[in-house]
C-alpha cells in the first residue's frame, strides 16, 4: 500500500460516499474505527453469510439483490425501516441486505464525515477460504498518529469471526490479509503467486484479477462503482487477456497507488 500522505480526494465525499441530506446521522456516532465498525454490524447483514450465520431467515426475506446504491440512498431505505439512530441495532433479519462493497462504502462516508481520510479498496482476502485469495472490498483509513493507511473490514461481526475462526483486530487488518488488486496484479507478474489462487468462487485467474484492478483504480479515485460493473455476464470466450490488456493492467496497478493522477478507463471492449 502507499504510504504517501493522504490527499485530498480521500477526505472528500465521492458520489457514491456522499450521504446527502443524511449528514447529521453520523454526527451522534462514535469517531473511532472500532465503534463505526460496530455500527455497522447493525445496520447490514451480508448477502452470502447472513442466509446461515445467524439461524434460519424468514421465508418472505430476501437474501439476493447484489445492485449497491449510493451511501445516500441507502440511508434513505435504513430509515425508512427503522426511523431511528443509526447506532440501534436492527433486528438481524430486518437489516439491509448488502455486499462487502457495502458496508465498505458506508464506513467510507462515516470516516470522512469525521475528518479522516479513508478510501474504499477492491481486492482479495485470504480469511475466508474458499480461493487462497477471495474477491472482496475493505476500507483503507489513515492513522494520523501513526503516519499510515490501515485496514478495516467491518462485515466481521462476530458470527462472521467465529465462523472463519478470525482472530485479528478488524479495525487494523494485517498486512497480507488483504491485498488490494493493484497489488496483487504486481504479484503475479513477477511471479510470486498464480493467478489461479485469485478469484471469486468459480471465477478466478488472470481475467479476474484484471476486472478487480479496473474497480481498484477507480475506487481510489472516489469512482466506487461503475454503470459497467457487469462482468458477470461475460462469457467464457471474452474472458481471456492477450499482451496488449496485460501492459495495460500493469499501467493501470502503477496508476492506482498514484490517486492524484485522474485515470480515464473507458468501458472494456468486452462489455
Amino acid at each position: 500500500m502507499s504510504q504517501d500522505n493522504p490527499t485530498t480526494i480521500h477526505k472528500a465525499y465521492g458520489q457514491y460516499t456522499d450521504p446527502g441530506g443524511h449528514a447529521a446521522l453520523f454526527e451522534v456516532l462514535p469517531h473511532h474505527v472500532e465503534g463505526l465498525c460496530g455500527v455497522m454490524q447493525g445496520l447490514f447483514i451480508h448477502d452470502y453469510s447472513g442466509g446461515f450465520l445467524y439461524g434460519d431467515p424468514p421465508r418472505d426475506k430476501d437474501l439476493t439483490p447484489r445492485e449497491t446504491v449510493p451511501v445516500a440512498e441507502r440511508l434513505d431505505q435504513i430509515m425508512g425501516a427503522h426511523n431511528q439512530s443509526l447506532d440501534s441495532a436492527r433486528p438481524v433479519f430486518e437489516r439491509q441486505v448488502g455486499t462487502c462493497r457495502d458496508y465498505a462504502l458506508m464506513l467510507c462516508s462515516m470516516l470522512r464525515h469525521h475528518g479522516t481520510a479513508a478510501r474504499v479498496r477492491c481486492g482479495f482476502a485470504r480469511y475466508f477460504g474458499f480461493n487462497d485469495f477471495d474477491d472482496h472490498w475493505l476500507v483503507e483509513y489513515w492513522r494520523h498518529d501513526e503516519s499510515r493507511w490501515a485496514m478495516a473490514d467491518a462485515q466481521l461481526d462476530a458470527a462472521h469471526r467465529k465462523h472463519y475462526d478470525i482472530s485479528f483486530p478488524i479495525h487494523d487488518v494485517p498486512t497480507g490479509q488483504f491485498v488490494s488488486a493493484s497489488a496483487a496484479w504486481k504479484m503475479i507478474r513477477v511471479g510470486s503467486f498464480d493467478a489461479s489462487q485469485f478469484g471469486h468462487g468459480d471465477d478466478d485467474g488472470e481475467w479476474f484479477m484484471h476486472v478487480n484492478l479496473i474497480r481498484d483504480v477507480l475506487a481510489m479515485q472516489n469512482n466506487e462503482v461503475s454503470p459497467w460493473d457487469q462482468w458477470r455476464d461475460v462469457d467464457g470466450d471474452n474472458r481471456v487477456l492477450d499482451d496488449s490488456i496485460r501492459t495495460l493492467c500493469d499501467e493501470m496497478a502503477h496508476m492506482a497507488m498514484r490517486p492524484q493522477t485522474r485515470a480515464y478507463i473507458t468501458k472494456p471492449a468486452w462489455l
